[in-house]
């Protein structure tokens, strides 16, 4: 099991590429699902996560070549059973639910695992499919699904799930008649997906925002399409700028997609420019602190709550960090404490008192996110920092150390 160790107090100064996104590349893999040919899909990022959805693909029967361009091709799908050994690390495995019946008529998809953030309940993705005609049973820890065609019907989800309006997007594209999602997701890589889909032939509306229509069509045919950069980790790189009183400019992103985080970052003193794509941010003053609470896009970003929580560990006064999309997203606050922090948890919303200097020590990795703002904050620390169980950094940053160390950051893997 590797480690991350890194000696703080380095200024972070210069360029640095961003990759495509995880959360638009996965559930973009799954749309393959939908169609016969070979389709292409580029930017995809070197991650666990996407190894792992290459393996769960691969068990279906679908042929892959390629890695960053990697081309998909599920003509000759010959299993609709999703096994636990494959789903459990990785809850978007629930994704290929809707394209399987949609296209094959059933699936059989074990219930997810991943990351212990809180509970990501698929009973939405359940209940849609429900309304669209499918019948559809738990048996067993799987969820179990066939439908001989699914039915277009207007549908109302209770909270804004991501990965559900994904998969019913998805799901609606193959059905009989219109689709109507309300309290849809509005996030950008919802939008990304659409885009895909519609390359496809789908006929889909809406997306980005709170209502998305979809007129279902007979088929779909492959389609070349491009996966979008990661504003999370753009955003990582923004605040690692700014913590470390650095100057960075993030490549290839979108600045727009990032306009609740570039906000509270200008209120903590920091200067930030953008042009199409391309960000540029450094600090010069202290950290001001500011208050953030959580919102499905384009609210702030609950991705990007617990590196936001590093930054404010070091900043002048008190700040609220509320925490409204998952209910245990806080298991980073024990490590940072460690570390020197005062922070108190007062319900859902994290009350974080700056200190002049936090100092390094041997912390442990909790979950993705938390596994960045632990990174942060040995950036800044007086001392080593170590930092154990960064397995859960590769499933969602792509060689995160060697992009730090271009910019100047003391900081190296080390195999144990």
């Amino acid at each position: 099991m590797d480690k991350i160790i890194i000696e703080g107090g380095k200024k972070l100064q210069g360029e640095v590429q961003i990759s495509g996104a995880k959360n638009a590349a996965l559930p973009i893999m799954v749309s393959a699902l939908l169609t016969d040919g070979w389709n292409t899909f580029e930017n995809i990022p070197d991650l666990v996560d996407i190894k792992t959805a290459k393996r769960l693909l691969k068990s279906l029967g679908v042929q892959m070549e390629g890695d960053g361009a990697l081309k998909i091709n599920a003509s000759q799908i010959d299993n609709l059973e999703a096994s636990y050994e494959l789903v459990k690390t990785m809850r978007a495995s629930i994704l290929v639910l809707g394209p399987l019946v949609a296209r094959m008529g059933r699936a059989r998809v074990s219930l997810p695992g991943g990351c212990a953030i809180g509970a990501r309940p698929v009973n939405l993705h359940i209940k849609a499919l429900r309304e669209m005609g499918a019948q559809v049973d738990l048996v067993d820890g799987y969820v179990e699904a066939k439908a001989d065609r699914l039915k277009g019907a207007e549908i109302f989800f209770e909270t804004v799930t991501v990965t559900g309006t994904e998969n019913i997007m998805m799901a609606a594209a193959l059905a009989k008649g219109k689709t109507v999602l309300k309290n849809a997701a509005k996030e950008p890589e919802v939008v990304n997906l659409a885009e895909v889909l519609n390359g496809m032939g789908a006929r889909i509306t809406g997306a980005g925002t709170d209502t998305i229509k979809i007129d279902g069509v007979e088929g779909l045919h492959s389609v070349t399409a491009r996966v979008m950069p990661d504003r999370i980790e753009a955003g990582t790189f923004l605040i690692a700028a700014g913590i470390t009183g650095g100057d960075v400019t993030v490549c290839g992103c979108d600045p727009e997609y990032l306009d609740a985080l570039i906000a509270k970052l200008i209120d903590t003193g920091m200067e930030i420019t953008s042009t199409e794509d391309r960000i540029s941010a450094k600090r010069r003053g202290p950290i001001r602190s500011v208050d953030v609470r959580t919102a499905p896009f384009p609210g702030f970003p609950t991705d990007l709550q617990a590196q936001m929580m590093a930054y404010m560990t070091v900043a002048e006064g008190l700040s609220a960090i509320a925490e409204t999309v998952f209910e245990n997203r806080f298991m980073h606050v024990g490590e940072l404490t460690r570390m020197g922090a005062n922070i108190e948890i007062q319900g859902h919303t994290a009350m974080v008192k700056g200190v002049p200097r936090i100092k390094g020590a041997p912390v442990m990795a909790t979950d993705l996110r938390a596994s960045a703002s632990l990174i942060l904050a040995g950036l800044v620390a007086e001392g080593r920092t170590e930092i154990n169980r960064v397995y859960h950094l590769d499933r969602g940053y792509q060689e995160i150390e060697k992009k730090f160390s271009a910019l100047g950051a003391d900081i190296r893997r080390v195999k144990v």
